[in-house]
């Protein structure tokens, strides 16, 4: 029997990962519906405080919380433009994948408080068809977003989901800021 030499440094192929399957998507999406309809239960439930916080320099909480609103779409904007460079659409320099990182962990953060204030303040409300939609969209949000942050971590996925959950985050967050802070501004005036 003969030993071949080289073997001992040639490298044998890890086996295929096998895909996630119905599995690898599922638990994100049972994920998603789970923390929607908590949020929904939970403003539903609630027993709505009037206010929760204000900040200094600003005339009330609708004013801060349309403002940080408005911050996290601009940082939504960001996110989507900088995702087009990362799947090659849009040319961009080397930094894009961090520049997408941090706009999007800063679009959360900024979004968190005004989500606070909502379902601690005011509750999930159905008085009027503009106030529905904010809150059904508000719950799908969050919901969204907790699937893409999972889905992110997940290997083998159809090269197309991340880009439908990345602009189904993206469409709900514009749509929640037009039926509020959007709302706010032609109501009462762009104000501080």
């Amino acid at each position: 029997m003969t030993v071949d030499p080289n073997a001992a440094t040639q490298s044998v192929p890890p086996p295929p990962r096998p895909a996630g399957g119905v599995t690898a998507l599922l638990v994100p999406a049972l994920v998603a519906a789970a923390v929607a309809v908590a949020l929904g239960v939970y403003g539903r439930v609630h027993d709505p405080a009037g206010t929760a916080f204000s900040l200094a320099g600003f005339s009330g909480t609708g004013a801060v919380k349309s403002w940080l609103a408005t911050t996290a779409v601009l940082l939504a904007v960001v996110q989507s433009v900088s995702a087009l460079m990362l799947y090659g659409r849009l040319p961009g320099p080397r930094w894009v994948p961090v520049l997408h990182r941090w706009s999007g962990r800063a679009a959360f953060l900024t979004a968190v408080p005004v989500a606070v204030h909502c379902l601690y303040a005011l509750g999930y409300q159905t008085y009027e068809t503009r106030v529905l939609w904010h809150s059904v969209l508000g719950c799908f949000f969050f919901g969204a977003f907790s699937a893409k942050m999972l889905l992110l971590r997940s290997e083998r996925l159809p090269g197309w989901l991340l880009p439908v959950i990345g602009g189904a985050v993206f469409a709900a967050l514009t749509l929640i800021w037009l039926t509020s802070a959007f709302w706010f501004f032609r109501t009462f005036g762009v104000t501080t």
